[in-house]
């Protein structure tokens, strides 16, 4: 074992919740990890390249997933730039993302969805496992304080200084088996970073994935934010956020946080263990840095050990 990773390379299975950039940061830097690895991905999104194939064809939502499949690829192949191939110029293709149509190729020719990322991981030779939170078509909707509803990633982040009363999915949709299965076999869970409404909190909402982890063992960590969103939810601190995970599991679950030292000064929680450290990459400072971020959750999880 490495010192560097020594809790890490003793845990036996570690799952990561959350969407897009944020998840494909933490499943990048504990890519290490291999087979032991499982990033359980939000299927909300309809924006952008993605939510033009769901207007006009239908299906899941492929964005994030293959986000994070090409962030676990430390040096770039031939076949990993195919898959993150963007048409430009003027047409039906501008702006297409080709990883996007492969895969809702795929999902035409009734290969499962999960089963259709198992083909492009063997294809990208990732070893880490991803999972769509479900294998039907979904949207994320949220209730504002007037009552109304309204649905859509895309409508919720136009939301101004208005964070909703909730959050909720339509339709109501079933987990993916293995996305259950892997929280009940997991020592470590991991939520976030990412946007809080809208990549985080989604997989939250699925009745068979809410029971799973409250009848978890394993340690739950929140890892924070390195900047301020821009959606409603820039307007929930830290400790609101967490408040809003355990109102939706009805039920405290998340053991500690991994923050920087700016966030961590206002939120003193009971029974829950805050982890301050630098954590952003040195020429991005709105990105976590691998080794910063991956040095950390080993930290935390020798934390939690302890107690």
């Amino acid at each position: 074992m490495s010192e560097q990773h020594h809790h890490l390379d003793g845990t036996q299975h570690i799952v990561a919740i959350g969407g897009g950039h944020g998840l494909g940061r933490v499943m990048s830097a504990l890519s290490f990890m291999k087979e032991r690895l499982t990033g359980i991905v939000t299927t909300t999104d309809n924006g952008g390249s993605t939510g033009r194939i769901r207007r006009q064809h239908g299906g899941i939502a492929w964005g994030d997933l293959r986000n994070c499949l090409n962030q676990i690829i430390a040096k770039p192949t031939t076949a990993s730039k195919v898959f993150e191939y963007r048409f430009s110029g003027q047409g039906e293709l501008a702006g297409h993302n080709l990883g996007n149509l492969i895969l809702k190729a795929l999902e035409d020719m009734e290969i499962r969805p999960t089963e259709a990322i198992n083909l492009i991981r063997n294809f990208l030779r990732v070893k880490s496992y991803l999972i769509p939170m479900s294998e039907q078509p979904v949207d994320l909707g949220a209730v504002l304080a007037s009552g109304e509803k309204i649905i859509g990633e895309v409508a919720i982040d136009k939301l101004i200084n208005e964070v909703p009363d909730s959050v909720f999915l339509d339709p109501v949709v079933e987990a993916t088996p293995e996305a259950v299965s892997a929280i009940q076999q997991a020592e470590v869970i991991l939520f976030g970073p990412g946007s809080f409404l809208t990549s985080i909190m989604p997989t939250l909402l699925i009745p068979e994935i809410i029971q799973a982890l409250k009848s978890s063992r394993a340690k739950k960590i929140f890892i924070d934010n390195l900047g301020i969103e821009r959606s409603p939810a820039a307007a929930l601190s830290l400790g609101e956020r967490i408040q809003w995970i355990h109102r939706v599991m009805g039920k405290n679950i998340i053991d500690g946080v991994i923050t920087t030292p700016q966030y961590a000064e206002n939120y003193h929680p009971l029974n829950i263990r805050v982890l301050a450290r630098k954590l952003n990459a040195d020429d991005v400072v709105y990105r976590h840095d691998r080794d910063r971020l991956c040095a950390a959750i080993d930290e935390m999880i020798e934390i939690l050990t302890a107690l």
